[in-house]
């Protein structure tokens, strides 16, 4: 007999990459765009906004290091911060028009409902970078069927069709409900001639038809879809795996119960698979130290607030799963059930946020090598803006997002440490912060360069010109006694004194490098006066120059 899962809990990030914008309103507010569209779904969520307002909020608050509490609620408005207000430095938008979601996991399953908690879109100063978050919960699930839910649902697009033109691996069906369960839109996974001609139109995968119609306003970058001209659009790309990360909260009479399988299975978001429960999902070497990496055991025992809880975690998913008749664990106020909906919650936006910044940047270094055209001066001048603005975009990234750790409490540092590492945060973040830092010294060198072969130039010229200068003060400015001439003679000699003056610097300027070359050479003291004339062979059998 199946375990059922007497309450149950998803939740999907899906980090995206915004596009550059001209707008510079739009470039430092992109929410902006989506906010003030009209028609738009969205507003803005009053609770990150304006600071913990209840107890839960609180407790989410203490939790987390003072400078991790100023990126997430910001100083207050009497902090007067210029770019946030003082507020947070992340700006939430919330929509409510979507109440459940109906999926078929597969076309021979029923459908099943779920309700919709939240649809919400992160956004972050001074980072292109915005994460859609989608809650969704329901009772009194098999637990084959959680499994298969945290598998197939939560996937940009289908990664392929079986021979009967199914789609593989995601959901056969997928709607977004409303009020009254009115369809709002529907999956069209099934539709694989679609997505095959508009990856070979645009060498990008195509977002399933549900996914795209809850971001808007938001447009994949590829959109074939006339702009309607109600506004500026946001346009996004995809930077990580289709596979949208994803946390879980499960509830059930006896976790004790739970084979090894389904755990692995749980930890390790492997579906329900084939072999039957009792059966690994991989192979034993490749999960014998699964309990060691991806299980946090520290209250999985008979007693305490919250008996037999288990954390796991793949870096890609944090799923908890505890006993149903435990007070604690189901408490949506003070117990995991809170934990999980808030501190953890925002534990795992910032790890993925992390990572999807990270590799936001390193797009960036090859989308502005890809358009450089060495041989174009304003294409060489755009290649520099973009470099040394995404250094400095970097620099803001690592000074005001970048913690190794987030709380002192126990279990949330272990957790976030376990998610980290898993996501290899540690070592992402020097090779990134390296090619950045190596593409801008890059340019620096080049600077610095050209600066010195502007002032070899220059200096060519000045001797050459206190040459002149020397002459002329030595026999005097009279010796061409014009003083008595009329002024239309006077003109032209300054005309044409004026000319030859001009000329012979364009000229000096134009045989600078082997005029340099040439004064190296005449303050070498290691050569002969006939060597610098060129009188006399060189060592080696040359002549001089």
């Amino acid at each position: 007999m199946s375990v059922m899962i007497r309450h149950f809990r998803q939740r999907l990030l899906w980090p995206l990459q915004l596009l550059p914008r001209q707008d510079e309103r739009l470039r430092l507010q992109p929410w902006a765009a989506v906010l003030e569209r009209p028609g738009s779904p969205w507003r803005e969520a009053a609770e990150m906004r304006h600071g913990p307002s209840s107890e839960r909020h609180y407790q989410e608050f203490v939790t987390f290091l003072p400078h991790v509490q100023r990126f997430l609620y910001g100083d207050g408005p009497r902090a007067g911060s210029a770019r946030t207000g003082g507020g947070s430095s992340m700006r939430v938008l919330r929509r409510d028009d979507v109440q459940a979601v109906r999926l078929r996991l597969a076309p021979d399953q029923p459908a099943l409902r779920l309700a919709v908690e939240h649809v919400d879109l992160y956004f972050f100063h001074d980072v292109d970078v915005v994460v859609l978050h989608v809650e969704v919960h329901a009772d009194e699930l098999p637990l084959p069927v959680v499994q298969e839910l945290l598998y197939r649902f939560g996937r940009a697009y289908p990664p392929g069709w079986d021979g009967e033109g199914q789609p593989l691996h995601c959901a056969s069906e997928v709607e977004w409900l409303g009020a009254g369960d009115q369809t709002l839109c529907a999956s069209d996974a099934s539709d694989r001639q679609a997505f095959l001609d508009f990856v070979g139109l645009h060498r990008a995968p195509r977002l399933a038809a549900h996914w795209r119609w809850l971001l808007q306003p938001l447009r994949p970058e590829q959109d074939e879809e006339p702009d309607d001209g109600a506004g500026p659009l946001l346009r996004v790309r995809q930077i990580e795996y289709h596979r949208m990360p994803v946390m879980a909260w499960l509830a059930l009479d006896d976790p004790a119960a739970l084979g090894r399988a389904d755990f692995i299975r749980l930890g390790l978001v492997a579906g329900q698979g084939s072999d039957g429960e009792a059966e690994l999902p991989f192979a034993e070497r490749h999960v014998a130290d699964f309990e060691a990496r991806h299980c946090y055991d520290r209250f999985w025992r008979p007693g305490g607030a919250a008996p037999f809880t288990r954390y796991l975690c793949c870096g890609h998913a944090l799923v908890v799963v505890g006993r149903a008749d435990s007070r604690f664990f189901v408490d949506r106020e003070r117990g995991v059930l809170a934990q999980f909906r808030h501190q953890h919650f925002l534990m795992f936006l910032i790890a993925h946020f992390q990572k999807a910044a990270l590799l936001m940047f390193s797009d960036r270094l090859v989308v502005a090598l890809d358009a450089l055209q060495i041989h174009d001066a304003s294409s060489v001048k755009r290649f520099k803006r973009a470099v040394r603005g995404n250094f400095e975009t970097f620099l803001r990234f690592t000074h005001r997002y970048w913690f190794h750790d987030l709380s002192e409490q126990a279990q949330t540092r272990a957790l976030h440490r376990l998610c980290a590492d898993h996501l290899g945060l540690d070592t992402l973040h020097p090779e990134v912060r390296e090619r950045v830092s190596e593409m801008n010294t890059y340019l620096d060198t080049d600077s610095l360069r050209r600066q010195a072969n502007t002032v070899v130039r220059l200096t060519v010229v000045t001797i050459a010109g206190l040459i002149g200068t020397l002459s002329t003060g030595f026999l005097g400015m009279n010796l061409l006694d014009e003083a008595d001439r009329p002024w239309s003679e006077r003109l032209l000699i300054l005309g044409l004194t004026l000319l030859a003056s001009l000329l012979l610097t364009g000229y000096m300027i134009v045989r600078s490098k082997s005029l340099s070359d040439f004064l190296d050479v005449l303050s070498d003291e290691r050569l002969t006066v006939g060597q610098k004339l060129g009188l006399r062979s060189e060592p080696g059998g040359g002549r001089g120059r």
